[in-house]
């Protein structure tokens, strides 16, 4: 804001020093090539003329549009004295120079770049030669800004007040400081208003959070202007975004004014998401995961058909956001997954690998089996592992195995995990690796070269030592692998893990091992085939001694016969019913989950005959006839396949 900075000069040069012990780019920002200041009292009154320091660079913190008559009354005010500027002679006493802005030189030192708001800490070796600076601003430098900023507009004067008191928190003054205290007054008084622009008001409340809290007063009647200007629909695209912003900045959970405000907001974003740019959506959705808006559904909703649209203009670290925000909040858009398999594969060669492991967590969490994004990853992934850490490794391969996913190089990358694993076995954390080998059993891909290891002591000490006793998902995993070991490499003779490690059931709360029966499925099975078998002869949720639930487990004898429940102590075989379920699968395919398949191949290697009923093929029969005619085409071939 050009008016503003006009005015800010003088108090940039109050503040300045010699370049070798202050950095110029503190500060406010500057448009006059001047920078003077009135009546300011150092130790020594002997000037001389010096070389002056280089300015490398300015520091802005929100630029404003300025009408041309507030410009032409800064440029018409009478400039204060010059500012004596400390400098050095040859003997080492100190000197001062009359300030003038010089051009600055390509040998100056690069000016630090400052992030917003950060209070500044004075060197401890130049101490001694730097000027008081809360003094110079608690001269008459700043009031006589603030009287100059009376006569301006609301606006600018807002704008100008947030500035100055964006230099008090650099500077590191307190809020209780008169300085500070005459500042939060004036901006109490142009709040009263009740006139200014919203991007003025969010400015204002974010100068103030950083001086005050959340508890500030200034915070407060900004909270109650934003509100009003939401209500009256006055709100642009980049103003909501800043609105959210803010609100995820002083964000009080138990603030009714805050909830009001957000409820307001919720409803006039969503008749904006359509103009939301890739950038706003992205910080839109970071702010309403850390304001915990779980609740806002349909706004979630729209921002994720929203990003569909945009995606080809998110940059890598926006992705990433954008993903990150809606795993938590724990929606899903099919659009955006068809948007993420148009756009994202060509660009994983040269992206960042933590997008990579992102974009597999979504996929993951969502229960999305995308063939065109596995495939790009897998690829990535033979070309590109030694770059990715081991945490981003996990996910990728564990992403693959729990979707059940096996990429056409499934050779290639095997091969190549197998040496990331040789070479830096001791850089994974002992869960995350776990974690892998237990994904490429999903898969079919048995690690038998390093089950030895993690089933041995030292391992297993090491897995226990990191200050929490083991939980029982880590214990079903490497139960899990004591199984294929024990079932499917039986030329595996390494190390077993021990007999009281082995979970007793593999049923869970999270479900990580195996997805319970769906009521609603088994009430629609168990009529037909009740009447299919001629009474019930069957029993529901059994458990095996290996720790599986089985759904609906029949008994047969030697001739093939369905036993009745009082007769099953003449079992000659077993068969389980598996009445698959929509969780039992892909989201968006009927594959099923590497869970699932793991299950049913070590359901069969214990002898169970294993007939899957899905719900996509139940859903379809309309009569009890067809259901009946459907359950006997799928357990009778394999009843008589005993009997002969």
């Amino acid at each position: 804001m050009k008016s503003i900075a006009c005015f800010s000069s003088s108090v940039r040069a109050a503040c300045q020093h010699t370049s070798a012990c202050f950095p110029l780019n503190r500060g406010l920002n500057l448009c006059s090539p001047v920078g003077r200041c009135a009546d300011v009292d150092f130790p020594n009154k002997t000037a001389v003329v010096a070389q002056q320091p280089c300015v490398t660079g300015v520091r802005t913190f929100h630029s404003t549009q300025v009408t041309k008559a507030a410009v032409q009354r800064v440029i018409a005010s009478p400039l204060p004295a010059p500012v004596p500027i400390p400098g050095r002679t040859e003997d080492g006493l100190d000197v001062y120079q009359f300030g003038r802005r010089m051009p600055p030189k390509t040998a100056a030192r690069q000016a630090t770049h400052l992030s917003p708001y950060v209070p500044y800490t004075i060197p401890q070796s130049n101490a001694a030669a730097l000027v008081n600076i809360q003094t110079l601003i608690e001269g008459e430098v700043i009031p006589e800004l603030c009287s100059r900023l009376a006569d301006f507009p609301s606006n600018d004067r807002a704008d100008g007040l947030a500035t100055l008191l964006g230099a008090c928190v650099e500077f590191g003054l307190k809020a209780h400081s008169p300085l500070v205290l005459r500042l939060i007054n004036e901006c109490l008084e142009v709040l009263s208003s009740r006139d200014i622009l919203v991007s003025q008001l969010c400015h204002l409340g974010e100068v103030a959070y950083a001086l005050e809290g959340r508890q500030s007063a200034v915070v407060t009647e900004v909270l109650d202007s934003l509100c009003a200007a939401v209500e009256e629909d006055v709100v642009s695209p980049s103003e909501a975004a800043r609105i959210y912003s803010l609100l995820a900045l002083c964000h009080d959970p138990a603030s009714q004014r805050q909830k009001l405000l957000l409820s307001t907001l919720h409803r006039h974003t969503q008749r904006l998401v359509h103009r939301l740019k890739a950038s706003q959506v992205s910080d839109i959705l970071q702010s309403l995961l850390k304001l915990q808006q779980r609740q806002a559904i349909s706004l979630v909703l729209r921002l994720s058909h929203r990003a569909s649209r945009v995606l080809k203009a998110f940059s890598d670290d926006e992705v990433i956001k954008v993903l990150t925000a809606l795993m938590i909040l724990g929606h899903h858009d099919e659009e955006l997954l068809s948007a993420m398999e148009k756009h994202l594969p060509g660009r994983l060669g040269k992206c960042d690998p933590e997008l990579i492991s992102t974009i597999m967590e979504y996929c993951l969490q969502m229960r999305c089996r995308s063939e065109p994004i596995f495939e790009a990853v897998a690829e990535n992934f033979v070309c590109h592992a030694e770059r990715h850490a081991t945490l981003q490794i996990a996910k990728q391969i564990v992403a693959m195995g729990r979707l059940n996913y096996l990429p056409q190089c499934s050779g290639e990358m095997f091969k190549k995990l197998e040496s990331i694993l040789s070479e830096r076995f001791s850089q994974f954390q002992p869960r995350s690796l776990i974690e892998v080998l237990h994904a490429c059993i999903h898969l079919e891909r048995f690690p038998v070269n390093y089950m030895s290891k993690v089933f041995s002591p030292c391992f297993l000490q090491r897995l226990q030592a990191q200050g929490e006793p083991l939980d029982k998902n880590a214990l079903g995993q490497l139960t899990q692998l004591h199984l294929s070991t024990s079932l499917e490499c039986t030329y595996y003779w390494g190390p077993r893990l021990p007999y009281f490690l082995h979970v007793k059931r593999f049923s869970s709360m999270d479900q990580a091992f195996e997805t319970p029966m769906e009521g609603l499925l088994y009430n629609q099975v168990k009529g037909p085939l009740t009447e299919l078998l001629g009474g019930r002869f069957y029993s529901t949720r059994i458990f095996t001694p290996s720790g599986y639930t089985i759904d609906v487990e029949m008994c047969l004898d030697e001739k093939g016969y369905v036993l009745p429940l009082s007769q099953w102590d003449h079992t000659y075989r077993r068969m389980a019913l598996c009445l698959d379920g929509e969780k039992r699968f892909c989201s968006n395919t009927q594959h099923l989950l590497g869970k699932e398949a793991t299950k049913r191949r070590h359901l069969r290697r214990m002898g169970y005959e294993v007939v899957q009923i899905p719900y996509f093929e139940f859903e379809k029969l309309r009569t009890q006839e067809e259901q009946v005619q459907y359950l006997h085409s799928k357990i009778f071939p394999t009843i008589f396949k005993f009997s002969h």
